[in-house]
């Protein structure tokens, strides 16, 4: 699924508006229920234009910070959720969720190889038969928690320079800003399965206490509609926790989508 293109704007512009207003919003300098800057003082404050202000609030608004209020502005309706673990939220590379939510992360890369999907692969991962891909076992921890499992499939056209080096720091770090490819959506489909003997290693998990785990399979493109990554994380238990921001359409909306169908 891809969205309508709109007018081409300065993108880190917005991003760094985004990310500002989300800081402040995320250390309380802007009050839970309080309203934010208007458009017109955004606008001068971060010198930019009407629509860059409202991509950023848009962006905002789509990841559950803010709600825009017809007439009124927009209020901050952020509430912070105690972090003991790994939120999945956002696209955002392990390290990034870490450090925002004030984590010590590391990553430890228990295999890194190449090889050529199969059938078999392809029909799991959705790769093309002879595809070439970097494959990955990744053990990620917090604070020298075992936490997450991760088997990756990278395209390897896309990365062709990738080492495990790179692989232990941040691949979407590396991607994004040496590679400066644009990372743009993700397919995710959350299952709970039996834990696995890999699991049980290395996420120091008893079976006998914990016989099933989260598991997330992730389908993640770019820019140019390719999918570069496949990514199964398998997450411990007790510390996993999924966080949405969903928004109801008006019943008008509802009753305009099943006339369309009954036409």
């Amino acid at each position: 699924m891809f969205q309508r293109k709109e007018p081409t704007m300065p993108k880190s512009k917005y991003q760094d508006i985004y990310q500002d207003l989300k800081r402040k919003i995320e250390s309380d300098e802007y009050a839970y229920q309080s309203l934010l800057p208007s458009e017109n003082l955004l606008i001068q404050n971060y010198s930019c234009s009407r629509n860059t202000v409202r991509r950023a609030i848009g962006r905002l608004v789509t990841d559950g910070y803010v709600q825009t209020m017809q007439g009124k502005g927009v209020r901050n309706i952020y509430r912070p959720i105690e972090q003991t673990a790994f939120t999945l939220g956002e696209i955002e590379s392990f390290r990034e969720s870490a450090l925002r939510n004030g984590q010590t992360p590391a990553t430890k890369v228990l295999l890194f190889t190449e090889l050529s999907a199969d059938e078999t692969l392809g029909r799991r991962t959705g790769f093309a038969p002879g595809t070439e891909l970097f494959y990955l076992q990744r053990l990620h921890c917090l604070d020298g928690i075992p936490l997450i499992m991760n088997h990756n499939y990278f395209l390897k056209e896309s990365m062709p320079n990738l080492t495990k080096e790179i692989a232990e720091v941040s691949i979407y770090d590396y991607l994004e800003q040496t590679l400066h490819m644009t990372i743009v959506s993700s397919r995710r489909i959350m299952t709970v399965e039996k834990i696995s003997e890999i699991d049980e290693k290395y996420l120091r998990l008893n079976a006998e206490e914990y016989n099933c785990m989260a598991v997330v399979s992730s389908f993640t493109y770019n820019s140019d509609g390719i999918m570069f990554e496949y990514t199964q994380s398998r997450h411990r238990p007790d510390y996993f926790r999924f966080q949405d921001h969903a928004v109801r359409k008006p019943p008008q909306a509802h009753e305009r989508t099943a006339n369309h169908y009954s036409l």
